[in-house]
């Protein structure tokens, strides 16, 4: 079940993610997952950062909070591909 979660925490955090950055994001429905897993990862651990000062790889839960570390580090996500491939974020 835990995997499950993951899949719809990284879809909700993914769309929303791609919703909110400019510009055009390909990749469809599998990137969009992918980016917002590998978001989840970066707001969770962004959050833990700030909260306890040490610097761990966790992630956060199906919460109203949760998903939005999840945005937020899906966004820093869909920044840092877009960097990578080079495309224009306008």
């Amino acid at each position: 079940m835990n995997i499950i979660a993951w899949i719809v925490l990284g879809l909700i955090a993914g769309a929303i993610a791609k919703a909110i950055y400019p510009g055009h994001q390909g990749g469809g429905i599998l990137g969009t997952i992918l980016l917002g897993v590998i978001g989840a990862f970066v707001g969770g651990s962004l959050g833990v950062f700030f909260s306890t000062g040490t610097l761990t790889l966790a992630a956060p839960t199906l919460s109203i909070p949760g998903v939005a570390l999840a945005v937020l580090g899906a966004i820093i996500a869909v920044f840092v591909w877009n960097l990578i491939t080079n495309r224009s974020a306008v």
